[in-house]
């Protein structure tokens, strides 16, 4: 009898491979074929939280992370406040000199604005306030963020300066960084990092929580998630000229669906909530947690 039942329990386990297989194989070839038809080059890693599932194109290159980096400078103002060396009521002050245009609104504001650091944060992730991000970075600096992300394993993760320029880093100085621009980042470790956040791991559970209730309130959802509007998502998302760059955590009702996905290299420039990469983030995301959750 108790033969009779490993060997049951032998053919199921080897039949979960193979479904597991078959999936992953599916999955693969879907993603492909719709990235074939790309003028870009694209990158991605995706994981299920729950099941540990994974799915990787080019999962571990280096790539131009735009606004995304945005994460990581969060990151590190929650560890600062939580640490007691700087307060969510500190204030920053606003400057014809400190504002940068592109993305947000203190650009169009009136100098000597004053905001906390916590109002500054929280325009930096929710609207992507250019502005904003280098408000908190005059009270972080860059170095402090990168070693941040190195305390917590993540030595792929750079921001190399401010945006636009000023505060480089010790890897912004480094020539073989100046193409990545803003920030540096593989998909993989963007993935891991959203997870550490999304399980707890990163200052505490209390301040995981916290920031991951933050990415929720994104305002923008043009890329990864994009149809999936009953979909609750934690997100950032990023765009230069030739790149757009969406990360986040898709909560599907099968499992928690981490992705990072980067495309680059586009021949035309768009700004267009229609651009191509954006559209072809949104169907890989579809895929990613159809497939990932099988």
């Amino acid at each position: 009898m108790t033969k009779n039942l490993t060997v049951i329990a032998t053919l199921l386990l080897i039949t979960i491979r193979i479904t597991a297989q078959t999936t992953t194989n599916s999955l693969d070839q879907q993603i492909k074929n719709r990235v074939a038809s790309f003028k870009g080059h694209v990158s991605l890693f995706a994981k299920n939280l729950d099941t540990g599932q994974t799915y990787a194109l080019n999962g571990d290159e280096r790539v131009r992370t735009a606004s995304t980096i945005k994460i990581a400078v969060m990151v590190e103002a929650f560890a600062r406040v939580a640490e007691g060396r700087a307060k969510w009521t500190n204030e920053v002050v606003l400057t014809k000199e400190k504002k940068y245009g592109g993305s947000g609104i203190l650009y169009e504001l009136s100098d000597g604005l004053r905001l906390t650091l916590r109002d500054a944060v929280n325009l930096m992730m929710l609207i992507s306030d250019n502005t904003a991000t280098n408000l908190v970075l005059e009270v972080l600096t860059t170095d402090a963020v990168n070693a941040r992300m190195e305390s917590l394993g993540f030595n792929q993760i750079k921001i190399m300066r401010k945006v636009g320029s000023g505060g480089e880093s010790k890897a912004g100085k480094d020539p073989e960084n100046k193409r990545f621009g803003l920030g540096m980042a593989t998909p993989r470790e963007m993935v891991l990092l959203l997870e550490k956040i999304e399980r707890g791991e990163v200052i505490s559970s209390a301040v995981s929580k916290e920031m991951i209730e933050l990415m929720k309130r994104e305002q923008d959802r043009y890329a990864i998630g994009r149809s999936l509007w009953d979909v609750p998502m934690a997100s950032k998302y990023g765009a230069l000229d030739s790149l757009r760059s969406s990360i986040g955590i898709i909560y599907s009702k099968k499992g928690r669906i981490a992705m990072a996905i980067s495309c680059d290299d586009m021949p035309e420039v768009m700004w267009s909530v229609d651009n191509p990469a954006y559209l072809l983030m949104s169907e890989l995301s579809v895929m990613l947690v159809n497939g990932l959750t099988n």
